[in-house]
């Protein structure tokens, strides 16, 4: 009997520095970048990241920034929101493939049709939608502000919501607006096990059960405090609960044990066999994967100018409203 050996191609693999803490430092200098990070990168990112937040401080801060080169460690529609407010500047993502099942659950032509089927509605859309999107838009809003935001409009304005049902759902709640809502989700916020929930309820009756808007309704009734993420990590460092359920992307919860070390954070489980459950397009990111993108300046955002130029107007409303 011959036994055949597969023969191996020759592959090189990058040279990686042996700090890379240190390494992206230096190139942050080097290239005077600003490193953005959404709290449901993995640790090591957010430890590195010269701001963490959501989705409506990360715009804040793509905004403002005086630094040449935005790296954005998150999912592609934050970068693209990054490159729409600075046309000029370079913006890098780590891993392009980062995507969002929700930008994705509203294509463009679509939404586009739905839209029309509406003329008279104000289109107000939820930041986790892609640059196309956000260009038939009149108002975008995060999880942070949609309340606000919808509270500003004209109760006689009818209002189409996108591309949330989840998040529209609540807003609506809170508001007692009567939107018409696109029929979009997020598979993290989506597949939390009510189930599951109750039975860790069960298990740390001490614990309070946080969760953002996302979730799906029956996820919600049991929450005791429902909030964007960075409301989230507020109220459980203002909270005399000493645990937590926690109802979001459990990336958020490193910030929470470093706030509060004292505290004990549980995350919700999926309905899936997992412990916890983490958004696969965001851990696509790593932090190899943040150096090699500073050290190549790629991969690069870039956008056409007429959907940049019109995504650009209702995120600047947005931010007008915001304050």
């Amino acid at each position: 009997m011959f036994t055949i050996t597969p023969t191996q191609p020759n592959i090189t693999l990058p040279k990686l520095p042996y700090d890379l803490f240190a390494a992206i430092q230096s190139l942050k200098q080097e290239l005077n970048a600003v490193i953005l990070a959404h709290y449901y990168q993995d640790p090591d990112i957010q430890d590195i990241a010269d701001y963490i937040g959501d989705s409506l401080e990360l715009s804040r801060k793509a905004a403002n920034t005086k630094a040449d080169v935005i790296v954005f460690a998150g999912v592609h529609f934050m970068a693209e929101t990054a490159k729409i407010l600075n046309p000029h500047k370079l913006v890098l993502l780590p891993d392009l493939n980062a995507g969002c099942s929700l930008a994705d659950s509203c294509p463009p032509d679509a939404f586009g049709a739905f839209k029309a089927a509406h003329p008279d509605h104000l289109v107000i859309s939820y930041i986790n939608c892609t640059a196309a999107i956000k260009a038939m838009s009149d108002i975008i809003c995060t999880s942070s502000n949609s309340v606000k935001i919808i509270n500003q409009i004209p109760k006689d304005r009818p209002i189409i919501f996108g591309p949330d049902r989840n998040l529209g759902r609540y807003v609506s709640q809170q508001t007692g607006r009567d939107m018409v809502l696109w029929q979009g989700a997020c598979i993290v916020h989506e597949n939390f096990s009510e189930k599951k929930i109750v039975q860790l309820q069960i298990a740390h009756p001490e614990a309070e059960i946080i969760a953002h808007p996302e979730c799906e309704a029956p996820v919600l009734r049991h929450a005791n405090y429902i909030g964007s993420t960075t409301a989230l990590l507020k109220y459980s460092q203002s909270s005399l609960s000493q645990s937590f359920i926690v109802a979001t992307e459990p990336g958020i919860i490193h910030q929470m044990q470093k706030q509060c070390p004292e505290k004990q954070f549980i995350p919700a489980p999926p309905t899936n066999n997992c412990a916890c459950n983490e958004c696969p397009h965001m851990r696509l990111n790593t932090l190899e994967k943040l150096y090699l993108a500073m050290k190549n300046r790629t991969p690069e955002i870039t956008l056409p100018a007429d959907i940049q130029a019109a995504a650009l107007l209702p995120i600047q409303r947005m931010l007008e409203m915001s304050v």
